[in-house]
């Protein structure tokens, strides 16, 4: 039996541990977050083939039917993460992000199976000089139009890959975000992305590369942006690449409890012997408004403008969107959303431009309609 002299020792033992431990952390400042969002809905839309285009059947659409669903990701991409920062002194910061992406409805991991397909990155924050890091990240364009996106980059309805293209969230990228006032300045260099490419590929630099830049202003209710993208994307077996370039400019003005906000993006696709694929001019317009303290409405409209397509005249697509979301608390609320589309699927998703939204319209329709009712839980 140990003696109390003997216990007493222990017990300085014990509780000098974690008072050590304590004192580390206080001394770093280290913090680590995990969060997330949990996002269902129950959706029906009209005109979707009965075909699911693909490489193998030539991107081939069948006739059009209704269709009633269970889906992940009604207003926020469903995910978990965590986040974290290390006080290093001076006003320098170390830090990063982990996000991984999953679908609620089945419990499959998204972005293609990645462990942390949405965000993955490392790097340092100074209070004056700005952040530079490291990783899978989103695009300075992505980034730059953020506060001027009517329905918040939402997964149902909002034509986002129309407007940022495929490569929004690219991997192996150095990124400069800086903050200087009401002035934001964001720039970025990807130095191959895997997501739809080869990733770095040696003897060939240009491969899969994108860069970016944006600036946005913020004075008061007035606030402006302009941005800019370019994509190289492998277009053939040989690594022959592509010039994808884009470039915006979008607005916003609050009044009251009402936000109206709108943008223009310039677009060209060409392709490696410098053929357009596409040229368009792609425009917005919305509006959000807090009816309540717990209630917020939006209402926004886009429309393509398809210059050129490879030589082939569409029709152009538009699309009217509308939602209403009702906040319980904080971290729980619950939505409507509803939109239609002409001369495309809804988010613009048509063969002659891009299927990466999965609204397939059918062969024998021209128009489409989705509404959904969902519950989204913050975490």
């Amino acid at each position: 039996m140990p003696s109390i002299s003997q216990v007493r020792h222990r017990k300085k033992w014990f509780i000098g541990v974690p008072a050590v431990l304590a004192a580390g952390l206080a001394q770093a400042q280290t913090s680590v977050t995990l969060y997330g969002v949990l996002d269902t809905n129950m959706e029906y839309v009209t005109n979707m083939s009965s075909v699911t285009p693909s490489a193998a059947n030539a991107f081939a659409v069948g006739p059009g039917h209704d269709l009633v669903r269970l889906n992940s990701g009604g207003l926020s991409g469903s995910r978990w993460g965590m986040r974290g920062a290390e006080d290093l002194g001076s006003g320098l910061k170390a830090v990063f992000v982990l996000e991984s992406g999953f679908g609620v409805d089945d419990g499959k991991s998204t972005q293609g199976g990645r462990l942390f397909g949405r965000q993955a990155f490392v790097g340092l924050d100074h209070a004056q000089a700005g952040k530079v890091t490291f990783g899978r990240q989103y695009t300075s364009l992505f980034d730059g139009l953020t506060n001027f996106s009517p329905m918040a980059y939402s997964l149902q309805y909002e034509p986002l890959i129309a407007l940022t293209g495929v490569n929004f969230r690219s991997d192996n990228v150095a990124k400069y975000t800086g903050q200087f006032g009401g002035l934001g300045v964001l720039a970025h260099w990807s130095f191959g992305n895997g997501a739809a490419g080869a990733g770095e590929v040696p003897g060939q630099f240009r491969r899969d590369t994108g860069y970016g830049a944006a600036l946005n202003y913020a004075a008061g209710a007035f606030a402006a942006g302009i941005a800019y993208d370019q994509y190289n994307p492998t277009l053939n077996a040989t690594g022959g690449t592509g010039t994808f370039k884009k470039a915006a400019v979008a607005a916003s003005y609050a009044v009251g409890n009402a936000k109206l906000m709108g943008g223009y993006r310039w677009g060209r696709n060409i392709s490696a012997t410098d053929a357009i694929l596409l040229r368009d001019n792609y425009y917005w317009i919305g509006g959000n408004y807090q009816a309540t303290s717990a209630l917020s409405l939006t209402l926004a409209y886009y429309y393509d403008d398809v210059k050129n397509l490879g030589g082939v005249n569409i029709k152009n697509p538009w699309q009217v969107t509308f939602m209403a979301d009702y906040s319980f608390s904080k971290r729980t609320d619950v939505y409507l959303t509803t939109a239609f589309s002409k001369n495309s699927g809804l988010n613009f998703d048509t063969s002659a431009i891009s299927f990466a939204n999965g609204y397939f319209l059918g062969s024998d329709k021209t128009n489409m309609f989705g509404a959904a009712i969902g519950i989204r839980h913050k975490f």
